[in-house]
């Protein structure tokens, strides 16, 4: 059944849920989470596949098209391209973001069950610089499998994303430029944001979109392409038409205006920002007998108290409890 359209107090239409379906992850990225990683939640507290598929079916109702599936890493959730496949009828965008380890393994299954985007997560394109970033030496198989999925014409684009830390980062820019002109991957930036498992966010760690785009534009000309509405990456195209990059700035250049986001971490919790200090149960009443009524007026009433924007620049600035594993990027 269609149901109106859900919006927020500030009136901007939500219609993008990034859903997690594990905290669970084979890499330790030093701007994630500890070497010796975090405690996992129990597995009975992870949404099954039923109840991902129900909450979906909700929000589908309530004009949510796009849905995104992270983690942790996604990949490690066993039978995770049977979820997809459950999952794709449902909207009209279904995306995964990975890291890339086991794309391998599953990008034909992954293809096969409905999945049309995908972000592969690579920080450094240099093997010891890869494992120094996510404490695994696995850039080799992450290529494969970023290769065995560009063989499938229906999976792109395909988006490569890198988080850009100043004293990490600026070995790489030229390198990531070479590779998107040379490939069919669009690469984008992300700026490091105060959701570490370490606590050690500092702003002087913030390479902030602007000087890699500088560093970028004096080598490879860059010219700007139109911004989609509620777009996170501003994107740019190479002035010779060989590819194009992308810069996405949550702190130097916030997007809140109109953002159209919300997520759910594997636990079952709604959260309404990135950058939420709190949450809605949607599990409790999903395993309680909740009507699917039931689940849109829970819905409706915290996706309307949605933050105006995220507060990272402002004194007084509190970090989420949850990490970025724990909350699903």
């Amino acid at each position: 059944m269609e149901r109106d359209q859900l919006r927020d107090g500030h009136g901007r239409t939500i219609g993008d849920l990034r859903l997690s379906v594990t905290d669970r992850c084979n890499f330790r990225c030093q701007y994630c989470m500890p070497a010796e990683g975090l405690p996992w939640l129990d597995r009975a507290g992870v949404l099954t596949f039923e109840e991902i598929e129900r909450l979906v079916g909700v929000f589908a109702s309530l004009g949510v098209r796009d849905v995104r599936l992270t983690g942790g890493e996604p990949l490690v959730r066993k039978d995770f391209p049977s979820l997809a496949a459950m999952l794709a009828p449902l909207v009209d965008d279904l995306s995964v973001t990975t890291n890339g380890y086991l794309l391998e393994r599953d990008a034909k299954a992954l293809v096969d069950a409905g999945v049309n985007r995908f972000n592969v997560s690579i920080d450094s394109l240099q093997r010891d610089r890869f494992f120094e970033m996510t404490r695994r030496d696995s850039l080799p198989q992450v290529l494969r499998g970023l290769e065995t999925l560009a063989a499938f014409p229906e999976a792109h684009p395909i988006k490569v994303n890198a988080v850009a830390l100043r004293g990490f980062t600026e070995d790489e820019v030229l390198p990531f430029a070479r590779f998107a002109r040379e490939h069919p991957y669009e690469v984008r930036f992300i700026e490091f944001m105060p959701l570490d498992g370490d606590r050690n966010w500092d702003r002087d760690k913030v390479l902030p979109g602007d000087e890699l785009r500088a560093a970028i534009h004096a080598v490879f000309p860059l010219e700007p392409m139109p911004r989609e509405p509620s777009a996170t990456a501003r994107v740019y195209r190479f002035a010779d038409g060989q590819g194009k990059i992308g810069f996405i700035n949550p702190l130097s250049e916030p997007f809140c205006g109109d953002c159209n986001r919300i997520r759910i971490t594997a636990d079952g919790k709604l959260r309404t920002c990135l950058f939420s200090v709190g949450e809605t149960d949607l599990r409790e009443p999903l395993r309680t007998g909740a009507s699917d009524d039931d689940l849109e007026r829970i819905i409706r009433e915290a996706v309307w108290r949605k933050e105006l924007k995220h507060h990272v620049n402002e004194p007084g600035f509190v970090q989420p409890l949850r990490t970025m594993s724990a909350i699903g990027g």
